[in-house]
């Protein structure tokens, strides 16, 4: 029997790890499949076992996992993933990661410093991925510290409709917490035609040993002012910067951020800051109950479209064109 005999195509299969399946369910729902059927347990020692109950031979695997704390854990986790999925012929393994672990660390400060954004990178892959999927790095070198495909999403799009839907942009000032963010808030003033003010920290000269006041450049009394970021951390910052705001004539602080890391003291400092409201995205798991101004949305949508694009060889960029 002669002829041509046609490739088979890949099967899409979504995998997740344990630190927020309720994500990796969304998803998948979204895309119309089920979870791979996984058993992952953590030894006595701490060592992580992972075994995929079904064959995924030949598939289009994505790999998803939010790196929340404990961040080692969880990193550790998808890498033996990865490497189970390539032992098990996976056809294309692609790391979905919505909060990049070791983001912050993307260059070096000063001598003997390592540069771990770009560790995990190796990392990814040398444990066997393909590809990288993230959303809204905190810097955009990382894109190019993984030998590979990587497809960085913009999750400000969901917060920016949110915002126009819920607030007059007529009174709005967009603010920069502090002078790395500007390029950001910058974005965010272009899309939603409002003026731009920048909170300018520095030092109190007649207190010794404490971190500085803030001084708000620009307009913002009697103004609805956001303040942008793409994460928030211990909320320190943003929440000083609130209280600057307020102190300068501001009808209402809201603030908007991607990933709500919120380590530390964040949740007390939230809940007795000046914010109106916190808006941020779903990449990392929030118990919403512990902060009552908080509006949690899903980035879900954002990124099962850009798994199925992906898995189609169709165009992630193309998804975000309108932004």
């Amino acid at each position: 029997m002669s002829g041509i005999t046609r490739p088979l195509e890949r099967h899409l299969m979504v995998c997740t790890g344990r630190a927020y399946p309720e994500l990796a369910q969304e998803i998948a729902g979204l895309l119309g499949v089920e979870l791979v059927p996984t058993r992952a347990l953590t030894y006595a020692n701490s060592e992580i076992y992972v075994r995929f109950e079904e064959s995924v031979r030949g598939s289009d695997a994505f790999v998803i996992q939010s790196h929340c704390a404990p961040v080692n854990e969880w990193l550790m986790e998808q890498l033996i993933m990865v490497d189970a999925l390539r032992r098990a012929s996976a056809g294309r393994i692609t790391v979905v990661a919505p909060f990049y672990p070791y983001g912050r660390q993307d260059k070096k400060h000063a001598g003997r410093e390592p540069i771990s954004a770009r560790l995990v990178a190796d990392l990814y892959k040398a444990a066997g991925a393909d590809r990288l999927m993230s959303i809204d790095l905190h810097a955009d070198q990382i894109q190019g510290f993984f030998d590979g495909p990587l497809d960085h999403l913009n999750g400000i799009p969901v917060l920016l409709d949110y915002v126009k839907e819920n607030y007059d942009l007529a009174n709005l000032t967009v603010v920069s917490p502090d002078a790395g963010r500007v390029k950001l808030a910058d974005k965010w003033s272009d899309k939603l035609g409002a003026p731009l003010a920048i909170i300018h920290k520095r030092r109190d000269p007649n207190k010794a040993n404490e971190v500085a006041v803030g001084e708000v450049v620009g307009d913002v009394k009697g103004r609805v002012c956001l303040l942008v970021d793409d994460m928030i951390d211990t909320a320190g910052t943003i929440c000083k910067a609130a209280e600057a705001l307020k102190n300068n004539g501001a009808a209402k602080v809201i603030a908007a951020a991607t990933h709500a890391v919120l380590s530390g003291k964040a949740v007390e400092r939230l809940n007795e800051s000046a914010f109106e409201e916190v808006i941020v995205t779903n990449t990392l798991p929030i118990d919403e109950d512990l902060i009552p101004k908080i509006t949690v949305l899903s980035i879900a949508p954002i990124t099962a479209s850009a798994i199925r694009a992906v898995y189609e060889d169709g165009s992630v960029a193309a998804l975000f064109k309108q932004y």
